[in-house]
């Protein structure tokens, strides 16, 4: 990051960037939506926001997500601060605004999202905030964990008319069907995280299965919002089925903040993003035919029909006349009994594949 913070000068919402999120299928390999989440990792301070913006586009990322709340909507006067926050602040109202960013900068950082080539995503925190970003040039809206069971705050996000990404961190299947339920009726689509909330989480806590459980319950798309520090689990949850990833990404995990020792530094989310891209290669697409790079071992190593001693034309086959040996290049082993009772047009060589052309 550069000394000097600029912050971009807000100017009119443009059209959203459309985010895809794509399963595999039996003609191309899943694409997965990575999400590099900036969250409040710009510390309130626009031009480190917008810093940031440009390391995910290096680093790969489809998208970045910024959060948008205003304390005295969020917070009562019995707020606390959560365990991994104990020491960044007196209380959490003081601790979230000085994280805060204004409606005019986050649209313009959206723009700068837009002209970085990445799609934009928010999470509001209240009703009101979901209502102010309609403005904004979103390609999505998330909800954060807790909110997965708050339906005031999802009756106006799912009312904005983007694809929703719902995450469900402390939550049980039985207390993600209301918002399941939206999802399913929600024309623009979206996708179920799956999240543990706990920031870092350990490796050992990773749960990667949740979003098979997700999935299996209620049938949407799942993906993954991934808190451990680790780079390797982008890759995993790609195989575990995961659609959309989102990962912190910070200018550095030592520096003070909520959710910078959470956060992977530019060069580690580059890292993770290569090789959530490995695993899609790896995975394919959801098929089973032989691929090109079979084609050699298949024709030498399958086996054919073939004559078991020299055979005279005019002979009518018999079983024991017929055996299979390789290579894959005669008629299919599979075939060998619908070849007995035909008659050879010409005489087979003993230890010879039988071909098609040898009966009449």
């Amino acid at each position: 990051m550069t000394a000097a913070h600029n912050p971009p000068s807000p100017t009119a919402p443009r059209a959203a960037r459309p985010l895809a999120f794509h399963p595999a299928s039996a003609d191309r390999c899943a694409r997965v939506c990575v999400v590099a989440e900036i969250g409040v990792n710009h510390d309130g301070d626009a031009g480190r926001a917008a810093e940031l913006i440009d390391a995910a586009a290096r680093a790969g990322a489809d998208a970045v997500k910024l959060q948008y709340f205003h304390p005295d909507r969020l917070l009562s006067n019995q707020a606390e601060l959560a365990g991994y926050q104990q020491g960044q602040a007196a209380s959490q109202h003081e601790l979230l605004a000085r994280l805060a960013l204004p409606q005019d900068t986050l649209i313009a950082l959206g723009e700068r999202a837009q002209d970085a080539g990445l799609g934009f995503v928010v999470t509001p925190f209240s009703p009101a905030d979901a209502d102010e970003l309609a403005d904004a040039p979103l390609s999505a809206v998330k909800t954060a964990s807790p909110d997965a069971v708050n339906p005031p705050l999802l009756e106006r996000v799912f009312a904005l008319g983007v694809p929703v990404l719902l995450s469900t961190g402390t939550c049980t299947l039985d207390e993600l069907a209301d918002a399941a339920a939206r999802m399913l009726a929600h024309d623009a689509g979206g996708v179920m995280l799956h999240c543990v909330s706990s920031y870092p989480t350990p490796a050992d806590d990773a749960g990667l299965h949740g979003m098979s459980a997700i999935a299996s319950r209620f049938g949407l798309p799942v993906g993954y919002s991934d808190h451990t520090p680790l780079t390797a689990t982008g890759g995993l949850a790609a195989a575990a089925g995961a659609v959309v990833l989102e990962k912190h990404l910070t200018y550095d995990r030592s520096a003070p903040g909520p959710d910078h020792a959470a956060s992977l530094g530019p060069g580690g989310f580059a890292d993770y993003v290569r090789q959530v891209r490995s695993a899609e290669r790896m995975l394919g697409p959801i098929d089973k035919s032989p691929g090109r790079v079979e084609a050699d071992v298949r024709r030498v190593s399958r086996q054919s029909v073939c004559a078991v001693r020299g055979l005279p034309a005019g002979h009518r086959l018999t079983r024991t006349d017929l055996t299979v040996k390789r290579p894959g290049t005669g008629i299919p082993a599979a075939q060998l009994e619908a070849l007995v009772g035909r008659t050879l047009s010409r005489a087979v060589g003993e230890n010879d594949l039988i071909r098609a052309e040898d009966m009449v």
